[in-house]
């Protein structure tokens, strides 16, 4: 009995929302879609800007006085700018204005600049990241769908990232 393989997912017409992890599209309209071998060479030829979108867990607000709160630490592609919960299908106007000065501070405000947006592995944030992007007039946008899961399962380095601090 032959297995039936399953259809690509197609794109969305808006931003993808809730749950954030699946099957994503093969295809992002106005971006490339890179695999992890072109992702490395882009990542090794140096003139493309890698941008992790994965969310950042916020602390609470009520933990018990006394309790030591650390933040997980984000593996992630060398070099790459951190940008935290910009990748949501809906993100509140302080979050755009977070990702949109981010966006100009790695491209030195150059909107022609190469950037590369990924995640974890079948992770919607990085598309909905990149398809932000395309819409504030970023030209040349790459989607690295396979993030730091195809990143790591290639066996190539990794580093400990901060996020990028919000600009006053």
């Amino acid at each position: 009995m032959a297995q039936s393989v399953p259809e690509a997912r197609s794109e969305p017409h808006g931003y993808r929302e809730a749950p954030y992890r699946g099957p994503v599209p093969e295809t992002l309209q106005g971006a490339s879609v890179v695999t992890t071998e072109e992702a490395h060479q882009l990542w090794t030829d140096g003139t493309t800007i890698f941008v992790d979108v994965l969310p950042r867990a916020p602390k609470p607000q009520n933990l018990p006085e006394g309790t030591i709160w650390r933040d997980k630490p984000r593996y992630s592609i060398p070099g790459s700018v951190w940008l935290p919960n910009v990748g949501y299908g809906r993100i509140a106007d302080v979050t755009a204005n977070y990702f949109k000065q981010g966006l100009a501070k790695a491209t030195g405000g150059d909107h022609t600049r190469a950037i590369l947006f990924f995640c974890l592995d079948e992770c919607w944030m990085s598309w909905n990241a990149a398809k932000r992007a395309l819409e504030y007039g970023y030209q040349s946008v790459y989607w690295y769908p396979e993030g730091t899961d195809g990143w790591s399962f290639d066996d190539y380095p990794m580093e400990k990232l901060k996020p990028e601090p919000a600009l006053p």
